[in-house]
């Protein structure tokens, strides 16, 4: 019998964070989340920051409870994309890294398609235009603050920065380096004319390597705070969505997939990208991935909206579950009004509800009063713009998908799970729920061999279970309401 092997997985989302071990016994992995904390941005000043040094309080909380549960052989940590830190040439962290919510690259899509335009962009990177790019994020600190760059030795995305604090090891793992639309797709490495023509010093970038790589141990510093043996960190897939990725369970190589959280992530594994003009008009983005894959996805903003409007109305004296607000979504009148879930005004932190009514409002529609109109009114939504994305990507691939797959937290929320069915009309398998610690232990066993292959990872997923399915329901409806709402969600 194989000798059963425990992974610990670090996993940041934008609102928490979770310490889990992966325990494999040749068949099948179960989870033990042994620590889980918040991750709280804080604004100063007009900044917002992430509490980078809160946050790797906790993976050392994390790695002294992950001994006491037993132990592990190795550690890997995913994160969101894009943001970063910066270490001066003593290895010093300059700042704390700046949330790609901050109001930094509020309008300099138009300063960067000066320095090169959008499609020579699009055509080296073939990644999604977002403000929140890294590549923007330094373009803003070029026009704003050129002296912390000139202070600046490297460049680390946030999970090669915890890795970094973790064995003092510099590198850019090959999912994350991707978010930042600086790598070329052809050499899989850092593109010199976006450097040269956006300014940025190439001191600050770190070899690329990829997903699945073995780095250094723990350093000795550590294990000794910790009381642990110095296993080795390997760079799984930086990137959560890539992380997540990799454990979607599907046994066919063609499949559809949403990365449901506070973004969903709609798309398919590709070998190669795809870089034309269908979709640079869809706005599609090619993520690389484990094995040098391609995610080739569309970046939409997802529960970030019932988040977000849930906390709204909680500090205004509110107390609702988001059980509340689905039920209250359920009693309101379906296909009234509907909303482009990415239009700008949605990004920021704030009053989501009045500026749902204030879009209702802009574009003439009836305007959503009660709570369950306006929860009802960002699910049709969502769904409505699946159904736009989804017709795209097979437009952009020339391939059908007779099944979608669901996978992340959003795959507890049971509603916009049957509403995705309903309206893309396709079957829908949610889950995994963990997904993205699922392929963070993966790419974990995958580098140390325990597994020899990346479709035995995902059979040995599908074997651990966690899918429920959700067939298409009341689809001509569907179809009449996508035909109002197709103006107003591109």
């Amino acid at each position: 019998m194989a000798k059963t092997k425990r992974v610990l997985a670090f996993d940041f989302g934008a609102s928490s964070g979770r310490a889990i071990i992966g325990i494999f016994d040749g068949d099948k992995i179960t989870l033990e989340e042994v620590h889980r904390f918040t991750n709280d941005p804080v604004d100063v000043r007009g900044t917002i920051y992430w509490d980078v040094l809160r946050l790797f309080h906790e993976i050392k909380q994390g790695i002294i409870k992950a001994k006491a549960a037993g132990g592990f052989d190795s550690i890997g940590v995913d994160t969101w994309g894009v943001d970063f830190g910066l270490i001066d040439e003593f290895g010093y962290l300059l700042e704390n890294p700046v949330h790609y919510r901050d109001k930094r690259t509020n309008g300099i899509l138009e300063e960067a398609f000066k320095r090169m335009p959008r499609e020579e962009l699009y055509d080296i990177t073939g990644i999604q235009f977002m403000e929140l790019n890294t590549v923007f994020q330094l373009l803003s600190l070029k026009m704003q603050r050129p002296h912390l760059l000139e202070r600046a030795d490297k460049l680390l995305f946030m999970p090669d920065l915890f890795t970094y604090m973790l064995t003092g090891e510099k590198v850019a793992e090959y999912s994350i380096a991707t978010t930042s639309q600086m790598v070329d797709l052809q050499t899989r490495d850092w593109s010199e004319s976006i450097l040269e023509k956006f300014g940025i010093p190439r001191r600050l970038l770190c070899e690329i390597v990829p997903s699945g790589t073995v780095a250094a141990p723990l350093s000795a510093n550590i294990c000794e705070e910790c009381g642990v043996e110095p296993v080795p960190i390997i760079s799984v897939c930086g990137h959560d969505t890539q992380a997540a990725l990799t454990a979607i369970p599907s046994t066919e190589k063609d499949f559809a997939f949403i990365s449901s959280g506070t973004w969903s992530l709609f798309g398919t594994e590709l070998d190669e990208p795809i870089v034309n003009e269908k979709a640079i008009k869809m706005n599609v983005t090619n993520e690389g991935g484990y094995g040098n894959s391609i995610g080739f996805l569309k970046n939409i903003i997802g529960l970030w909206l019932i988040q977000e409007s849930r906390r709204h109305w909680n500090r205004h004296g509110g107390d609702y579950s988001y059980a509340d607000l689905e039920r209250l979504a359920l009693e309101a009148e379906p296909f009234k009004c509907f909303i482009n879930p990415d239009a700008a005004e949605f990004v920021p932190h704030g009053n989501i509800p009045e500026r749902i009514r204030m879009f209702c409002k802009n574009t003439g529609q009836p305007v959503p009063q009660s709570i369950g109109q306006v929860v009802r009114c960002i699910y049709e939504s969502l769904a409505m713009k699946y159904r736009l994305t989804f017709e795209n990507l097979m437009d952009c691939t020339g391939k059908d998908y007779p099944v979608i797959h669901v996978i992340g937290g959003g795959t507890k929320d049971t509603l916009l799970c049957q509403m995705t069915a309903n309206s893309c009309n396709r079957k829908v398998l949610a889950g995994p729920v963990e997904a993205t610690v699922l392929g963070n232990i993966a790419v974990q066993l995958l580098a140390t061999g325990e597994i020899k292959s990346m479709a035995k990872a995902r059979e040995i997923i599908a074997h651990s279970g966690g899918v429920k399915a959700y067939l298409p329901k009341d689809t001509a409806q569907w179809v009449q309401a996508y035909q109002r709402a197709a103006d107003i969600i591109v």
